[in-house]
């Protein structure tokens, strides 16, 4: 079946969720939030997406699960925390390695399978990063993938067709197609939903649809899972090949993107950051009573000025310079705050593990951040 772009109505929704796109990529870098706040909003977004794209094959473990593994000293995880894991370091990879404009390559791709499945067991393959060299099936679907002996050739196709010159309205098209394609070649043995999700992401960036000083903006795990069965129906859809199941498949996804780049735009304003997520989030955690009065008030400080030193906290933590120092070295051993590491007396919210990532990511739910499928994950 030929790889090819479906003709589509100007004033389609595919063509105005094409051209809303378009004017939001170029609002990307309009932002007053501090650059390495938005990394460290990236890592819980990188947490967020890659617990989704697990969950949609059936992960059923909850960001509790995750932070807490994570924060332990052993290297031993869960097959299910490990799954997120390895996403996360797939998603790191991609930022690592692609910039607007760069090139996708098949050894690129083979790679991300193999940091998405690499020492899981359930959901592992046993030769990561390798084509598949036997016949599959997909669950709940007509679609028969193509032998084994095709999938080389209709790789070089796909990767092609991924890094082909095309007028720029085109690419987003381009994206949604290439994700079907993908899994209708179903490559590798095991884990190919996953790695399609980041072939996804992967294209994105590659297309500058990213918030390249500062953090991945825009990551389409978040649309597919906002409806895990409406995803795989489109995508049945679309296994026709006909003109019409493709435009659906790629209003889609592309509606679906508009709505999440609208909402991830905000996280360039600094005042919505700070009046909007972590105040809300420090204050829902001493309504539990995970934090004192005392530990509140001093991430609120930390929230407001971005990084502080001890005596910045003194309002806060009233009393002697030791007892101030005291304070701090719980809130740091309790993941609440953590030292930068080219100044290690100067000190940041923690927002790789600690409760203030799950009090974080509960008001990211609030706020429509979070895909349906992860709310009970939370």
């Amino acid at each position: 079946m030929e790889l090819k772009i479906p003709t589509f109505a100007f004033d389609s929704p595919l063509t105005e969720a094409v051209f809303e796109l378009e004017r939001l990529r170029g609002d990307l870098a309009l932002t007053d939030t501090d650059p390495d706040v938005l990394v460290q909003i990236g890592e819980v977004l990188r947490l967020v997406t890659s617990m989704t794209s697990a969950r949609i094959e059936g992960n059923r473990t909850t960001v509790l699960d995750v932070v807490t593994e994570k924060a332990e000293a052993t290297t031993q995880k869960s097959d299910a925390v490990q799954e997120v894991i390895n996403l996360e370091a797939a998603s790191e990879f991609i930022d690592d390695h692609i910039e607007p404009g760069g090139r996708l390559t098949q050894a690129f791709v083979r790679e991300l399978h193999h940091l998405a499945v690499d020492g899981l067991l359930a959901e592992g393959d046993k030769t990561p990063g390798s084509y598949r060299t036997r016949p599959v099936a997909i669950a709940g679907t007509e679609h028969t993938p193509p032998g084994p002996d095709l999938v080389p050739a209709l790789m070089t196709e796909l990767v092609d067709f991924i890094n082909a010159d095309r007028s720029r309205n085109q690419d987003l098209v381009a994206t949604s197609i290439s994700h079907h394609r993908f899994l209708w070649i179903h490559p590798f043995g095991n884990g190919n939903g996953r790695v399609a999700r980041l072939l996804t992401y992967a294209m994105l960036v590659q297309q500058g649809f990213t918030q390249t000083t500062s953090f991945r903006a825009l990551n389409p795990t978040a649309v597919f899972g906002a409806d895990r069965e409406k995803y795989y129906e489109r995508l049945s859809a679309a296994d026709r090949y006909d003109n019409q199941g493709l435009v659906e498949w790629c209003e889609y996804v592309l509606v679906g993107l508009r709505q999440d780049l609208s909402r991830v735009k905000s996280l360039g304003e600094a005042s919505f950051v700070l009046k909007q997520l972590f105040i809300p989030a420090i204050d829902g955690l001493l309504r539990s009573t995970a934090v004192t009065a005392h530990e509140a008030a001093a991430l609120r400080t930390t929230a407001t000025s971005g990084v502080v030193k001890a005596g910045d906290l003194a309002a806060a933590v009233p009393g002697s310079a030791s007892t101030r120092s005291q304070a701090i070295r719980k809130m740091l051993d309790r993941h609440l705050l953590e030292s930068l590491p080219e100044s290690p007396r100067s000190y940041r919210l923690c927002l790789t593990t600690g409760p203030l990532v799950l009090a974080v990511i509960r008001q990211l739910e609030d706020l429509g951040f979070v895909p349906e499928i992860m709310r009970k994950a939370i």
